[in-house]
């Protein structure tokens, strides 16, 4: 293999480059491709709106439409806990501690 464009991930085998047998078996996970392209879309759409904004700003935008899914029975406190488990790991303990706080604070509403 000289570069990525020759490796051809065995195809000899009968495998595509990610390793998965040809035919029908290929499309069996069509719907968590267009789910995983959906998270895409949003999160660029999310990054656009934010884009410029201070992290303060971001922070209160955050927490703004945190509380009013809470007030309005759209935002329930296993969605805040999934929010804070997949964005914790992310950030360096400060940063963790004060999401923490902001969860705590959320889920009292």
């Amino acid at each position: 293999m000289k570069d990525f464009k020759s490796f051809d991930g065995g195809a000899e085998s009968g495998r595509n480059a990610a390793g998965a047998k040809g035919g029908a078996e290929e499309n069996k996970n069509t719907g968590s491709v267009d789910s995983a392209k959906q998270v895409i879309d949003m999160a660029t759409m999310i990054a656009g709106a934010m884009s410029g904004k201070s992290e303060g700003q971001i922070l209160q935008t955050i927490i703004a439409q945190a509380e009013q899914g809470k007030r309005d029975g759209t935002l329930t406190n296993a969605d805040i806990d999934n929010f804070y488990n997949a964005i914790a790991p992310m950030l360096d303990g400060f940063k963790r501690q004060k999401l923490k706080g902001i969860v705590a604070r959320l889920k009292s509403i």
